[in-house]
């Protein structure tokens, strides 16, 4: 099992409108829109007492089977063909738990930097505080540039909603294969499984796949966080909790 590493998670805030700046699906080419056991002591005239092996840590069943699990994925998806390789370093990130009210604009909380070859499996429950809302989910941002150009994925009621930030414009990305066509109700509960390399984003949403053609000339290396797009202004506006999220990337 790798090492555990976690990193809390800085607010990175990014609103954009949805309604006005998507476009249609774009594949490679986007077309804009908008301590150590104490040693006892020993009586005087008393033997020795032979030293004893201290005892080791009761081992974490449940976070070893967990990595076991993962590492079984990574495997499987190496075999396939969505990543190139199983060397890499695997995480278990800090659970995720937001909200946010404001109808048709998202809200993203960065973790860390990582390469562009990298594998994220996480356990989504999403919910809007209005019974029938706007698109809503959670979703993942990767890529981040310092000129805040990124990747979103979406996990929704309805769909996998796939965009790219370039400039002050959004773009949907272009499906390759599966329809991307999701069914969830209100609240909503899903496995959400992204692994990307080479330019493609293969996702699995309760098992069903979808790959995706990222731009030619825009890396998925940079920032990585968790996301969440909001389907309407009531109360807290959408939820999103992420759990037994694990983070593999490639050496």
């Amino acid at each position: 099992m790798k090492n555990r590493r976690l990193y809390p998670a800085i607010t990175f805030v990014i609103l954009f409108s949805l309604v006005t700046a998507c476009s249609p699906a774009v594949v490679s080419t986007p077309t804009e829109t908008a301590t150590a056991t104490p040693i006892p002591a020993t009586p005087t005239n008393t033997p020795k007492p032979t030293n004893t092996p201290k005892p080791t840590e009761t081992p974490n069943v449940v976070a070893t089977q967990k990595y076991d699990e993962f590492n079984v994925l990574i495997e499987k998806l190496q075999k396939d063909g969505n990543i190139p390789t199983t060397a890499g370093e695997t995480k278990e990130l800090d659970p995720f738990n937001e909200a946010w009210a404001q109808m048709n604009w998202f809200d993203a909380w960065l973790y860390d930097n990582i390469n562009s070859d990298f594998v994220f499996k996480a356990r989504f429950k999403w919910e809007s505080a209005l019974e029938s809302p706007e698109e809503s989910g959670c979703g993942v941002l990767f890529g981040g540039q310092e000129n805040n150009d990124f990747y979103a994925v979406f996990l929704t009621n309805g769909r996998i909603r796939f965009l790219m930030k370039r400039g002050a414009n959004l773009y949907n990305v272009g499906k390759t294969n599966g329809s991307g066509v999701v069914s969830y109700d209100n609240p909503a509960e899903a496995e959400f499984i992204l692994a990307v390399s080479d330019q493609k984003a293969y996702i699995l949403a309760d098992g069903e796949p979808t790959l995706y053609t990222l731009s030619a000339d825009q890396t998925a290396k940079g920032g990585f966080g968790l996301s969440l797009l909001s389907g309407t202004n009531k109360d807290y506006g959408t939820r999103c909790e992420a759990t037994d999220m694990m983070l593999w990337t490639a050496k």
